[in-house]
């Protein structure tokens, strides 16, 4: 399922990992787990942010791809399914609402 992964760092965690070298580190191998299809950084609520866009294929996969996350940067995460245009077309045309014929 494709999904958006969006997480707010802690200022104070990401301070001391961006100077420890930890913080590109850690960006990295995420961004290797993921293989995104878009990945984002900048500010957004006043702290260093991420959205990135992937496909997320196994749940189960949750944990070991954002503990690292929680424990080295105290991010808030959240995980939310999106679509690409041709997918809302598919799942639109799907519903009892979409025209038949």
């Amino acid at each position: 399922m494709r999904v958006m992964i969006r997480g707010h760092m802690d200022t104070v965690a990401s301070n001391e990992a961006l100077k420890s070298g930890r913080l590109p580190a850690l960006m990295s191998d995420l961004m290797e787990k993921l293989k995104p299809e878009a990945a984002y950084f900048g500010p957004s609520e006043g702290v260093r942010s991420f959205w990135f866009v992937c496909d997320l294929t196994d749940s189960a996969a949750v944990p070991s791809l954002l503990e690292p996350l929680f424990f080295d940067l105290h991010a808030e995460v959240e995980i939310q399914p999106v679509m690409n245009p041709e997918e809302m077309k598919r799942g639109l045309a799907a519903t009892s609402y979409a025209p038949k014929g």
